[in-house]
C-alpha cells in the first residue's frame, strides 16, 4: 500500500513538473543546465517505480483470476493519479483533433453500425469559448511587457485554444454507436465510454429532460446515470441489470438507468429497437 501511495505521489508531482519544463523550453526560457538533467533522472526513477508497482498489482489480479486486459486496466486505475489521467484524456482528444481535421471516419464505427451525434447543444458554446480564448491570447500578447512572461503565457494560451478545439473534435469523431449486434456504445468525447450489451436492454425511449449537475451525474441509490450535454438529455435507457462503467477520473460505478443526449433521439431509439431482441 505504501508503494502504491508513493507511486501516485511521485507521478502527481513529476508529470506537472515535466510539463512546466517543456512549456519553459518551448517558450524560449532557458533554465540552468543541471535542471533538465535532474528532471529527466527524476522521471526515469518514477517510471521504474511505476513499472515495479504496476507489475506487482497485475500479477496479484491475475492470481485472483482476472483476465489479462482487466488485470492491467485495474492496476493502472489504482496507480495512475488524477493529473496523469487528465493528461491521457487530453492526448486522446488531440488524436481526435487530427482525425477531425483529416476528415477521417468516426472512431469506433464499423460497417453496419449506426452512429448518433450529440454535439448540437454545446457547439455554439464551444465556439464561443474558443473565440473568447483567441481574443484573450491576442490581448495578452500586447499587454504583457516582460518577454519571458509573455512567451510562457503565449504558449499556455495557445495550448488552451488547441485543447478546447480538441475537446469539441473528440465529441464529433466519437459519437454514440448502435452496434450491428444490438449493443449501444454511449460516449462523450475522450472522457466517457460505456458499452451496453444487447441482452441488458429492457427498454429505450425518447424523453427530453433538463437535469442539473455535472457532465456525469450518478444517483447511486437508484442506479440512475445522467450524461448531460448542454444541460439536457433526450434518451432514457432502462436496463434489466446494473451495467458497470468507469468515471472520467477512473472511479468504477454501476448504473441501471441511463439518460443521455442524442441530436436525433428518435433515429437512435428506432435503430436500437430494431436491433435489440425483445
Amino acid at each position: 500500500m505504501r508503494a502504491i501511495r508513493a507511486a501516485r505521489a511521485a507521478a502527481a508531482v513529476v508529470v506537472p513538473g515535466e510539463l512546466a519544463l517543456v512549456v519553459c523550453l518551448v517558450s524560449g526560457v532557458r533554465p540552468p543546465g543541471w535542471v533538465p538533467v535532474a528532471a529527466e533522472a527524476l522521471v526515469l526513477g518514477v517510471l521504474l517505480l511505476e513499472a515495479r508497482v504496476l507489475r506487482g498489482l497485475y500479477v496479484e489480479r491475475r492470481e485472483r483470476g482476472a483476465a489479462p486486459g482487466q488485470a492491467w486496466r485495474g492496476a493502472v486505475r489504482e496507480v495512475v493519479p488524477v493529473p496523469v489521467r487528465l493528461l491521457l484524456h487530453e492526448l486522446r482528444a488531440a488524436a481526435s483533433l487530427g482525425r477531425w481535421l483529416g476528415r477521417r471516419a468516426p472512431h469506433g464505427v464499423a460497417a453496419g453500425d449506426v452512429p448518433a451525434g450529440y454535439t448540437g447543444p454545446q457547439t455554439a458554446m464551444m465556439y464561443g469559448l474558443l473565440f473568447v480564448s483567441v481574443i484573450e491570447t491576442v490581448a495578452l500578447a500586447h499587454l504583457i511587457p516582460w518577454p519571458a512572461v509573455h512567451r510562457v503565457v503565449l504558449v499556455l494560451d495557445v495550448y488552451g485554444v488547441v485543447l478546447l478545439l480538441a475537446m469539441h473534435a473528440a465529441c464529433v469523431v466519437r459519437p454514440h454507436v448502435v452496434g450491428a449486434d444490438g449493443s449501444l456504445r454511449i460516449r462523450y468525447g475522450a472522457l466517457f465510454d460505456l458499452t451496453v450489451p444487447p441482452d441488458a436492454v429492457a427498454s429505450v425511449r425518447v424523453e427530453r429532460r433538463y437535469p442539473e449537475g455535472r457532465l456525469v451525474t450518478l444517483d447511486e441509490d437508484e442506479g440512475l446515470l445522467d450524461l448531460i450535454v448542454g444541460s439536457q438529455t433526450s434518451v432514457t435507457l432502462e436496463l434489466n441489470r446494473p451495467v458497470p462503467f468507469v468515471r472520467p477520473l477512473g472511479g468504477a460505478a454501476r448504473a441501471r438507468t441511463i439518460r443521455f443526449h442524442a441530436d436525433d433521439p428518435r433515429a437512435l431509439v428506432t435503430a436500437l429497437r430494431r436491433l435489440t431482441p425483445p
